[in-house]
């Protein structure tokens, strides 16, 4: 089974307080109901705190796409090489030893993508594979998961790399006052994450300078599964115009958690003998409060379970696919005890779900 042997995290300097970005934002607005319910809003969101890409006085002087996009790229480059460094580090893995990267983000453009600009700055080998993704939205750190295992199942004795770089708070638009950017401009941050993991014909223990838990109880990949909900498509995603991204987040979004995402992970456990309740640790992607509190209810759990969800949510924000990983970070520096079965939940646009079951 595909072994993880390190996961890290990089977030930028910029951190802030919800209460003074939301203010930020009131204060380019005119007097009026528009402002109160941007408080309501990012009241609502469930965070506390976010670090951002760039200062918060920065924002209102971001041009064209172009211009944004141009500052995605270099920063995100900067990000992804501090977690990618990170996590060898930890893993006791040289860069030379990579034969597969795999990268995701969906909150900018970059070609060569932002793997292949990273390739030779962090010493990875001119052969190594690559394989960016770009679409998957907040699953990807899910996705990215699955398809490095997919990769090491059939080799073994193989390396990954799984890099996730998202700079949400590029994509705001200050101008656009429908609920969906509203929402989206209280609930996403900015940071980077980055796993290691091996197959199953390299121990950790073939990795002695590891300074991180690589040598110890690691979290093998046990199973994975993808899915899409037909007529869904229209819920979730970007529009993207002259403008950059802009939000399409639909309302019945909790609901279709509730009902089809909770029945597939129900569906995915049983196909492994397994119920919500032998479930020890949950990484679960953050959508917001809504997405939680429905899952929980479709599953028959207590809100509890997601605890590490909304810690993350409240310290962090919503990094998209970074979440994933970030959870997944925290999960292991607790050392779940030896027998434990995870779970990696993230949603994603088409509507989607990606699934990754875990055990430690």
């Amino acid at each position: 089974m595909t072994r993880v042997l390190a996961v890290s995290t990089a977030f930028p300097p910029h951190r802030y307080m919800q209460h003074e970005i939301t203010e930020d934002l009131v204060s380019g607005l005119p007097p009026g109901p528009d402002r109160e319910l941007v408080r309501r809003l990012h009241a609502a969101a469930g965070v506390e705190s976010r670090h951002l890409a760039l200062p918060l006085d920065r924002y209102r002087d971001l041009g064209t796409f172009g211009e944004t996009n141009r500052l995605f790229v270099e920063l995100a480059v900067a990000l992804g090489a501090e977690a990618v460094g990170q996590a060898l580090h930890e893993a006791g893995v040289r860069p030379e030893d990579v034969d597969l990267v795999v990268s995701t983000t969906v909150t900018g453009i970059a070609t060569p993508s932002l793997e292949a600009r990273l390739a030779a700055r962090i010493g990875l080998r001119p052969d190594v594979r690559r394989t960016p993704l770009f679409g998957l939205g907040c699953s990807a750190g899910a996705a990215g998961l699955a398809r490095v295992h997919d990769f090491l199942d059939g080799r073994p004795d193989g390396t990954a790399l799984l890099l996730s770089t998202e700079l949400c708070s590029l994509t705001l638009q200050r101008a656009d006052m429908s609920t969906a950017n509203l929402v989206a401009g209280g609930l996403f941050g900015d940071g980077a994450a980055a796993l290691v993991a091996v197959g199953s014909e390299r121990s950790p223990a073939s990795s002695p300078t590891a300074s991180g838990p690589s040598g110890s109880n690691v979290p093998s990949v046990v199973a994975v599964r993808s899915r899409l909900y037909p007529g869904t498509g229209h819920l979730l995603g970007w529009d993207v115009g002259d403008w950059g991204f802009r939000m399409v987040l639909g309302p019945e979004l909790p609901e279709l958690v509730r009902l089809h995402v909770a029945e597939e992970v129900e569906s995915f456990l049983a196909a492994h003998d397994l119920k919500p309740g032998d479930v020890g640790a949950w990484i679960c992607h953050p959508g917001g409060p809504k997405i939680l509190d429905a899952l929980a209810d479709g599953l028959g759990l207590p809100g509890a379970v997601f605890a590490a969800s909304r810690r993350a949510l409240a310290g962090y924000g919503n990094l998209s696919s970074a979440s994933v990983l970030h959870i997944l970070r925290e999960t292991q520096t607790c050392r779940p005890p030896a027998g434990t079965t995870g779970l990696v939940i993230a949603f994603g646009p088409g509507f989607s779900s990606e699934l990754v079951l875990l055990a430690w």
